[in-house]
């Protein structure tokens, strides 16, 4: 694979956190009953990072859950022949709950679609918004997010990898197109 573009450094990443942050607390009047649940595996820091923004900007963090959509994937007999499962870390009902699902990239919104399932198999929240860091189009499923860091057209032939300090040891975003 050969590295194409940077599309985000640290700083276009923190910038897009803080955004977002705003936009939630605006579009929510708030933080009562919202809770944020990051997907397995970059979704969960991207979902503490908003958290601290927004206690930061409130003075009180919103409740963070981990999903794991592992069992939920329509593509589970392509991917391994043992999964592994990460867990589901959910320490609060989601009833009735403002939910607001994390991941790092939309694609053909088939993980989305995975984690709806899941999350729906817990409770029934209030509602539930969609936050990106990174949508890159080419949809097969007519999903869209509420709250989006970057829109970046991309072609087939290109991967979208979201580096994370939590995980990767550094932050950055970074087109890759795909070797023949």
């Amino acid at each position: 694979m050969k590295k194409k573009a940077m599309i985000l450094d640290e700083g276009a990443i923190r910038r897009a956190i803080t955004r977002i942050s705003h936009e939630i607390l605006e579009k929510n009047k708030g933080i009562d009953n919202l809770v944020l649940i990051g997907i397995h595996t970059r979704g969960i820091p991207i979902a503490n990072r908003i958290a601290k923004q927004i206690e930061k900007i409130e003075g009180k963090a919103p409740m963070i859950g981990e999903l794991d959509i592992t069992l939920y994937r329509d593509d589970l007999s392509t991917i391994a022949k043992l999964p592994v499962l990460n867990g589901t870390k959910i320490d609060f009902d989601i009833n009735d709950k403002k939910v607001i699902l994390v991941d790092d990239v939309l694609y053909t919104g088939r993980t989305v679609r995975a984690a709806l399932d899941a999350l729906l198999d817990l409770g029934r929240p209030e509602f539930i918004q969609l936050m990106i860091l990174v949508d890159r189009g080419h949809r097969e499923l007519p999903i869209r997010a509420d709250y989006v860091g970057k829109n970046v057209p991309t072609s087939q032939r290109e991967i979208v990898k979201v580096n994370l300090k939590e995980i990767d040891g550094k932050d950055f975003v970074a087109i890759y197109e795909k070797n023949e």
